[in-house]
Protein backbone atom coordinates (compact mmCIF):
# COMPACT_ATOMS: atom_id res chain seq x y z
CA UNK A 1 0.00 0.00 0.00
CA UNK A 2 2.85 2.35 0.88
CA UNK A 3 4.52 1.78 -2.50
CA UNK A 4 1.32 2.64 -4.36
CA UNK A 5 0.88 5.87 -2.40
CA UNK A 6 4.54 6.79 -2.92
CA UNK A 7 4.35 6.23 -6.68
CA UNK A 8 1.13 8.23 -6.95
CA UNK A 9 2.76 11.05 -4.96
CA UNK A 10 5.67 11.17 -7.39
CA UNK A 11 3.25 11.24 -10.29
CA UNK A 12 1.81 14.47 -8.90
CA UNK A 13 5.21 16.03 -8.23
CA UNK A 14 6.61 15.09 -11.64
CA UNK A 15 3.57 16.39 -13.51
CA UNK A 16 3.43 19.74 -11.69
CA UNK A 17 7.19 20.20 -12.15
CA UNK A 18 6.86 19.63 -15.91
CA UNK A 19 3.99 22.12 -16.13
CA UNK A 20 5.99 24.78 -14.28
CA UNK A 21 8.97 24.14 -16.59
CA UNK A 22 6.81 24.46 -19.73
CA UNK A 23 5.26 27.70 -18.50
CA UNK A 24 8.66 29.17 -17.61
CA UNK A 25 10.04 28.32 -21.07
CA UNK A 26 6.92 29.72 -22.72
CA UNK A 27 7.06 33.13 -21.06
CA UNK A 28 10.79 33.47 -20.45
CA UNK A 29 12.16 32.11 -23.73
CA UNK A 30 9.64 31.76 -26.55
CA UNK A 31 7.47 34.80 -25.76
CA UNK A 32 9.83 37.10 -23.90
CA UNK A 33 9.10 39.93 -26.30
CA UNK A 34 5.59 40.96 -27.27
CA UNK A 35 4.74 40.04 -30.84
CA UNK A 36 1.62 39.11 -32.82
CA UNK A 37 1.10 35.34 -32.89
CA UNK A 38 0.74 34.31 -36.54
CA UNK A 39 -1.55 31.49 -37.59
CA UNK A 40 1.39 29.21 -38.45
CA UNK A 41 2.92 29.73 -35.00
CA UNK A 42 -0.44 29.13 -33.30
CA UNK A 43 -0.98 25.92 -35.29
CA UNK A 44 2.50 24.71 -34.34
CA UNK A 45 1.89 25.36 -30.64
CA UNK A 46 -1.54 23.72 -30.83
CA UNK A 47 -0.01 20.64 -32.45
CA UNK A 48 2.68 20.59 -29.75
CA UNK A 49 0.20 20.71 -26.83
CA UNK A 50 -2.10 18.13 -28.42
CA UNK A 51 0.91 15.91 -29.13
CA UNK A 52 2.10 16.20 -25.52
CA UNK A 53 -1.38 15.29 -24.29
CA UNK A 54 -1.45 12.22 -26.53
CA UNK A 55 2.01 11.14 -25.34
CA UNK A 56 0.99 11.69 -21.72
CA UNK A 57 -2.05 9.44 -22.22
CA UNK A 58 0.18 6.75 -23.70
CA UNK A 59 2.56 7.03 -20.74
CA UNK A 60 -0.33 6.57 -18.32
CA UNK A 61 -1.06 3.06 -19.63
CA UNK A 62 2.08 1.34 -18.25
CA UNK A 63 2.12 3.56 -15.15
CA UNK A 64 -1.52 3.54 -14.08
CA UNK A 65 -3.34 1.14 -16.41
CA UNK A 66 -5.23 1.23 -19.72
CA UNK A 67 -8.49 2.32 -18.07
CA UNK A 68 -6.99 5.51 -16.62
CA UNK A 69 -5.30 6.25 -19.93
CA UNK A 70 -8.66 6.06 -21.71
CA UNK A 71 -10.28 8.15 -18.97
CA UNK A 72 -7.60 10.82 -19.46
CA UNK A 73 -8.23 10.99 -23.22
CA UNK A 74 -11.99 11.28 -22.67
CA UNK A 75 -11.64 13.93 -19.98
CA UNK A 76 -9.14 15.86 -22.09
CA UNK A 77 -11.48 15.85 -25.11
CA UNK A 78 -14.42 16.98 -22.96
CA UNK A 79 -12.48 19.84 -21.38
CA UNK A 80 -10.84 20.91 -24.66
CA UNK A 81 -14.21 20.94 -26.41
CA UNK A 82 -15.86 23.02 -23.71
CA UNK A 83 -12.92 25.45 -23.69
CA UNK A 84 -13.70 26.38 -27.31
CA UNK A 85 -16.68 28.40 -26.16
CA UNK A 86 -14.34 30.19 -23.74
CA UNK A 87 -12.08 31.06 -26.69
CA UNK A 88 -14.85 32.97 -28.42
CA UNK A 89 -15.72 34.89 -25.25
CA UNK A 90 -12.07 35.87 -24.78
CA UNK A 91 -12.05 37.14 -28.37
CA UNK A 92 -15.05 39.34 -27.55
CA UNK A 93 -13.26 40.70 -24.46
CA UNK A 94 -10.13 41.62 -26.41
CA UNK A 95 -12.25 43.27 -29.08
CA UNK A 96 -14.26 45.25 -26.51
CA UNK A 97 -11.10 46.67 -24.89
CA UNK A 98 -9.26 47.06 -28.24
CA UNK A 99 -6.23 45.10 -27.01
CA UNK A 100 -3.45 44.95 -29.64
CA UNK A 101 -2.64 41.47 -30.92
CA UNK A 102 0.96 41.60 -29.68
CA UNK A 103 -0.19 41.96 -26.05
CA UNK A 104 -2.88 39.28 -26.07
CA UNK A 105 -0.55 36.35 -25.42
CA UNK A 106 0.76 37.89 -22.19
CA UNK A 107 -2.79 38.33 -20.87
CA UNK A 108 -3.66 34.76 -21.83
CA UNK A 109 -0.54 33.44 -20.11
CA UNK A 110 -1.36 35.00 -16.73
CA UNK A 111 -5.04 34.24 -17.20
CA UNK A 112 -4.35 30.57 -17.77
CA UNK A 113 -1.94 30.47 -14.83
CA UNK A 114 -4.74 31.76 -12.61
CA UNK A 115 -7.14 29.27 -14.20
CA UNK A 116 -4.85 26.39 -13.27
CA UNK A 117 -4.92 27.44 -9.62
CA UNK A 118 -8.69 28.00 -9.58
CA UNK A 119 -9.47 24.70 -11.26
CA UNK A 120 -7.08 22.83 -9.01
CA UNK A 121 -8.95 24.15 -5.98
CA UNK A 122 -12.33 23.35 -7.54
CA UNK A 123 -11.27 19.81 -8.40
CA UNK A 124 -9.97 19.27 -4.87
CA UNK A 125 -13.22 20.50 -3.37
CA UNK A 126 -15.26 18.39 -5.79
CA UNK A 127 -13.34 15.21 -5.02
CA UNK A 128 -13.63 15.82 -1.28
CA UNK A 129 -17.36 16.50 -1.58
CA UNK A 130 -18.01 13.33 -3.57
CA UNK A 131 -15.90 11.24 -1.18
CA UNK A 132 -18.00 12.58 1.70
CA UNK A 133 -21.39 12.58 -0.05
CA UNK A 134 -21.63 10.18 -2.98
CA UNK A 135 -25.07 11.49 -3.95
CA UNK A 136 -23.36 14.79 -4.86
CA UNK A 137 -22.63 13.17 -8.24
CA UNK A 138 -26.35 13.24 -8.93
CA UNK A 139 -26.50 16.94 -8.06
CA UNK A 140 -23.52 17.66 -10.34
CA UNK A 141 -25.10 15.61 -13.12
CA UNK A 142 -28.37 17.52 -12.85
CA UNK A 143 -26.44 20.81 -12.89
CA UNK A 144 -24.47 19.83 -16.01
CA UNK A 145 -27.67 18.71 -17.72
CA UNK A 146 -29.35 22.03 -16.87
CA UNK A 147 -26.30 23.95 -18.10
CA UNK A 148 -26.38 22.13 -21.43
CA UNK A 149 -30.04 22.95 -21.99
CA UNK A 150 -29.57 26.54 -20.86
CA UNK A 151 -26.64 27.08 -23.25
CA UNK A 152 -28.96 26.85 -26.26
CA UNK A 153 -31.18 29.71 -25.08
CA UNK A 154 -28.58 32.07 -23.57
CA UNK A 155 -26.69 34.38 -25.91
CA UNK A 156 -23.02 34.97 -25.16
CA UNK A 157 -22.42 38.61 -24.23
CA UNK A 158 -19.54 40.65 -22.86
CA UNK A 159 -20.56 43.53 -20.60
CA UNK A 160 -17.66 44.74 -18.41
CA UNK A 161 -19.85 47.40 -16.82
CA UNK A 162 -21.87 44.65 -15.12
CA UNK A 163 -18.83 42.66 -14.01
CA UNK A 164 -18.70 42.99 -10.22
CA UNK A 165 -15.00 42.15 -10.01
CA UNK A 166 -14.12 44.96 -12.43
CA UNK A 167 -16.38 47.42 -10.63
CA UNK A 168 -14.75 46.54 -7.31
CA UNK A 169 -11.25 46.84 -8.81
CA UNK A 170 -12.06 50.29 -10.18
CA UNK A 171 -13.10 51.40 -6.71
CA UNK A 172 -9.77 50.29 -5.25
CA UNK A 173 -7.43 51.50 -8.00
CA UNK A 174 -7.55 54.10 -10.78
CA UNK A 175 -7.29 52.85 -14.35
CA UNK A 176 -4.86 54.38 -16.81
CA UNK A 177 -6.41 55.69 -20.05
CA UNK A 178 -3.73 53.99 -22.17
CA UNK A 179 -1.60 50.86 -22.17
CA UNK A 180 1.85 50.89 -20.60
CA UNK A 181 3.57 48.23 -22.68
CA UNK A 182 2.79 44.78 -21.27
CA UNK A 183 2.35 46.00 -17.71
CA UNK A 184 -0.77 44.99 -15.81
CA UNK A 185 -0.20 47.62 -13.09
CA UNK A 186 1.78 50.85 -13.24
CA UNK A 187 2.26 54.17 -11.46
CA UNK A 188 -0.04 56.90 -12.77
CA UNK A 189 -0.54 60.37 -11.28
CA UNK A 190 1.49 59.36 -8.24
CA UNK A 191 -0.62 56.28 -7.47
CA UNK A 192 -0.54 52.59 -8.20
CA UNK A 193 -3.01 52.04 -11.04
CA UNK A 194 -4.36 49.26 -13.21
CA UNK A 195 -3.72 49.37 -16.93
CA UNK A 196 -6.36 48.28 -19.46
CA UNK A 197 -4.42 45.00 -19.69
CA UNK A 198 -4.96 44.52 -15.96
CA UNK A 199 -8.70 45.02 -16.37
CA UNK A 200 -8.78 42.55 -19.25
CA UNK A 201 -6.93 39.98 -17.14
CA UNK A 202 -9.52 40.31 -14.38
CA UNK A 203 -12.28 39.91 -16.97
CA UNK A 204 -10.63 36.81 -18.43
CA UNK A 205 -10.18 35.28 -14.97
CA UNK A 206 -13.78 35.82 -13.94
CA UNK A 207 -14.98 34.49 -17.30
CA UNK A 208 -12.88 31.35 -16.90
CA UNK A 209 -14.27 30.88 -13.40
CA UNK A 210 -17.79 30.91 -14.83
CA UNK A 211 -16.82 28.39 -17.50
CA UNK A 212 -15.01 26.23 -14.94
CA UNK A 213 -18.22 25.94 -12.93
CA UNK A 214 -19.75 24.32 -16.03
CA UNK A 215 -16.81 22.29 -17.34
CA UNK A 216 -15.13 20.92 -14.19
CA UNK A 217 -18.23 19.02 -12.99
CA UNK A 218 -18.53 17.49 -16.48
CA UNK A 219 -15.27 15.55 -16.16
CA UNK A 220 -16.65 13.78 -13.07
CA UNK A 221 -18.86 11.89 -15.52
CA UNK A 222 -15.69 10.24 -16.80
CA UNK A 223 -13.87 9.54 -13.55
CA UNK A 224 -13.59 10.58 -9.92
CA UNK A 225 -9.82 10.04 -9.76
CA UNK A 226 -8.17 13.36 -8.84
CA UNK A 227 -4.99 12.82 -10.89
CA UNK A 228 -6.87 12.10 -14.12
CA UNK A 229 -9.30 14.99 -13.58
CA UNK A 230 -6.50 17.45 -12.84
CA UNK A 231 -4.16 16.41 -15.66
CA UNK A 232 -6.91 16.41 -18.31
CA UNK A 233 -7.95 19.91 -17.20
CA UNK A 234 -4.37 21.19 -17.21
CA UNK A 235 -3.60 19.95 -20.72
CA UNK A 236 -6.84 21.46 -22.02
CA UNK A 237 -6.05 24.82 -20.40
CA UNK A 238 -2.42 24.84 -21.58
CA UNK A 239 -3.60 24.42 -25.16
CA UNK A 240 -6.17 27.18 -24.80
CA UNK A 241 -3.76 30.02 -25.68
CA UNK A 242 -2.65 28.63 -29.03
CA UNK A 243 -6.20 27.43 -29.72
CA UNK A 244 -7.38 31.00 -29.25
CA UNK A 245 -5.07 32.34 -31.96
CA UNK A 246 -6.21 29.53 -34.29
CA UNK A 247 -9.96 29.97 -33.78
CA UNK A 248 -10.41 33.64 -32.85
CA UNK A 249 -10.31 34.81 -36.44
CA UNK A 250 -12.70 32.10 -37.59
CA UNK A 251 -15.59 32.55 -35.18
CA UNK A 252 -18.07 32.93 -38.01
CA UNK A 253 -17.17 29.50 -39.37
CA UNK A 254 -18.31 27.66 -36.22
CA UNK A 255 -21.91 28.79 -35.85
CA UNK A 256 -23.13 25.33 -34.75
CA UNK A 257 -20.30 24.66 -32.30
CA UNK A 258 -22.22 26.10 -29.36
CA UNK A 259 -25.16 23.81 -30.13
CA UNK A 260 -22.72 20.90 -30.28
CA UNK A 261 -21.26 21.82 -26.90
CA UNK A 262 -24.79 22.00 -25.54
CA UNK A 263 -25.45 18.45 -26.70
CA UNK A 264 -22.16 17.32 -25.16
CA UNK A 265 -23.15 18.76 -21.78
CA UNK A 266 -26.61 17.17 -21.99
CA UNK A 267 -25.04 13.79 -22.77
CA UNK A 268 -22.51 14.12 -19.95
CA UNK A 269 -25.16 15.23 -17.47
CA UNK A 270 -27.35 12.27 -18.41
CA UNK A 271 -24.36 9.93 -18.06
CA UNK A 272 -23.66 11.23 -14.57
CA UNK A 273 -27.24 10.53 -13.57
CA UNK A 274 -27.28 7.03 -15.10
CA UNK A 275 -23.71 5.97 -14.35
CA UNK A 276 -22.57 7.61 -11.08
CA UNK A 277 -19.36 5.52 -10.60
CA UNK A 278 -20.74 3.07 -8.09
CA UNK A 279 -23.92 1.76 -6.59
CA UNK A 280 -26.54 4.51 -6.41
CA UNK A 281 -28.66 4.77 -3.28
CA UNK A 282 -31.81 4.05 -5.29
CA UNK A 283 -32.88 3.53 -8.84
CA UNK A 284 -31.32 1.80 -11.83
CA UNK A 285 -27.67 2.13 -12.72
CA UNK A 286 -26.64 1.92 -16.39
CA UNK A 287 -22.92 1.50 -16.97
CA UNK A 288 -21.60 3.34 -20.01
CA UNK A 289 -18.05 2.38 -21.08
CA UNK A 290 -15.49 5.18 -21.19
CA UNK A 291 -14.69 4.32 -24.81
CA UNK A 292 -18.35 4.86 -25.71
CA UNK A 293 -18.34 8.29 -24.06
CA UNK A 294 -15.14 9.23 -25.92
CA UNK A 295 -16.65 8.27 -29.28
CA UNK A 296 -19.92 10.10 -28.58
CA UNK A 297 -18.22 13.36 -27.54
CA UNK A 298 -15.82 13.25 -30.49
CA UNK A 299 -18.66 12.54 -32.93
CA UNK A 300 -20.78 15.43 -31.61
CA UNK A 301 -17.95 17.97 -31.84
CA UNK A 302 -16.83 16.83 -35.29
CA UNK A 303 -20.39 16.85 -36.61
CA UNK A 304 -21.08 20.36 -35.27
CA UNK A 305 -17.86 21.66 -36.84
CA UNK A 306 -18.58 19.92 -40.14
CA UNK A 307 -22.11 21.35 -40.32
CA UNK A 308 -20.71 24.80 -39.49
CA UNK A 309 -18.18 24.63 -42.31
CA UNK A 310 -20.81 23.41 -44.77
CA UNK A 311 -23.15 26.27 -43.78
CA UNK A 312 -20.33 28.83 -44.14
CA UNK A 313 -19.42 27.44 -47.57
CA UNK A 314 -23.04 27.65 -48.72
CA UNK A 315 -23.30 31.25 -47.49
CA UNK A 316 -20.19 32.20 -49.44
CA UNK A 317 -21.54 30.60 -52.61
CA UNK A 318 -24.91 32.32 -52.14
CA UNK A 319 -23.24 35.69 -51.69
CA UNK A 320 -21.10 35.09 -54.76
CA UNK A 321 -24.10 34.21 -56.90
CA UNK A 322 -25.96 37.35 -55.78
CA UNK A 323 -23.21 39.68 -56.93
CA UNK A 324 -23.95 41.34 -60.25
CA UNK A 325 -21.08 41.18 -62.73
CA UNK A 326 -19.54 44.50 -63.55
CA UNK A 327 -19.71 45.54 -67.17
Amino acid sequence: MFAVVEIAWWHWVGFVACVVLFLALDLGVFHRRAHPVALQEALAWTALWVGLALLFGLALEPLRGANESLQFYTGYLVELSLSMDNVFVIALIFSYFSIPVQHQHRVLFWGILGALVMRGLMIGLGVALIALLHWALYALGAFVLFTGIRMVFVQTKVDPEKNRVLRFARRLYPVTPRLDGQKLVTHWQGRLALTPLGLVLLMVETTDLIFAVDSVPAVFAVTTKPFIIFTSNVFAILGLRSLYFVLAGAIGYFRFLKAGLSVVLVFIGAKMLLDPHGQPPRGIQIELPTSFSLLVVAAIILLSMLLSLIAAYRDQRRQGSQRTPQS
